[in-house]
């Protein structure tokens, strides 16, 4: 005799509710644990790059948050996408919770990428196709949130909220493919996936560390972010009521 669990019921948000409380401080450890693995092999057992000096320590962090503002906003036009098409209210609450973590991601890489680009390039800023296209990328999580924020009535915020995800998702490609098909300052790819790294195993390791940390953060701080959009948009339901007192 086997038993198995269905994983469709916490598609209802008065089951995923509960869970993600449960999950999300688990996250939030892993993420810090591997930061400070990161950390530690980032700056102190990685070797100084002959090119670039210690400056290029910022990479470990800069390319770890460049690479999950895409994923992120990959994921968050999935569920948006899935929840415009079948009308499920948790999936459009997923891509709400998703989009701060995605803009604070693009952030940190625009910043890390200045101060990365000084010591570098010599100028803080370039107007080259990678950082433009990010800055935009920027621009489309922004504007996801005021959208969403503008419209008062949650379902019409959701599915205007999901066409203009939908269509940013072409600014993904872009991003990662403009150093191949423009001529830009930025430097290609380090990692691929269909040859081997060009970099120390040390130098890979932190910045697979530093990846993971904010994968981990990114989970973690979702799950808190659509525990507040369930109970905000459940207020009137019976079982919100008894969650919120319980809690209190």
């Amino acid at each position: 005799m086997t038993s198995s669990v269905n994983w469709f019921r916490f598609a209802a948000p008065p089951a995923f509710y509960p869970l993600a409380g449960r999950i999300a401080p688990w996250f939030f450890c892993l993420a810090a644990l591997l930061a400070v693995f990161g950390f530690y092999v980032g700056f102190f057992v990685a070797p100084t790059d002959a090119q670039q000096g210690e400056a290029y320590r910022i990479i470990y962090i800069h390319v770890a948050a460049a690479w999950m503002s895409m994923f992120l906003y990959v994921v968050m036009a999935f569920w948006a996408g899935f929840g415009l098409a079948f009308n499920t209210r948790l999936s459009s609450m997923m891509a709400s919770a998703i989009a701060p973590t995605g803009a604070l991601m693009t952030f940190i890489a625009l910043w890390t990428g200045s101060f990365w680009g000084k010591p570098t390039w010599g100028t803080w800023w370039v107007w080259d196709a990678r950082l433009t296209s990010e800055l935009i990328l920027l621009f489309l999580y922004l504007g996801f949130i005021s959208l969403q924020a503008a419209i008062d009535d949650s379902r019409r915020a959701d599915r205007a909220g999901a066409v203009l995800a939908l269509v940013g998702v072409v600014n993904v490609p872009i991003i990662y493919f403009s150093v191949q098909w423009w001529n830009t300052l930025h430097q290609g790819a380090s990692v691929s996936l269909t040859k081997s790294p060009s970099m120390a195993t040390t130098m890979l390791a932190g910045m697979l560390l530093f990846a993971l940390a904010f994968w981990m953060y990114s989970i973690g701080a979702t799950l808190l972010r659509v525990r507040a959009i369930i109970i905000e948009r459940e207020r009137n339901a019976e079982w919100t009521r008894q969650a919120t007192e319980v809690k209190a």
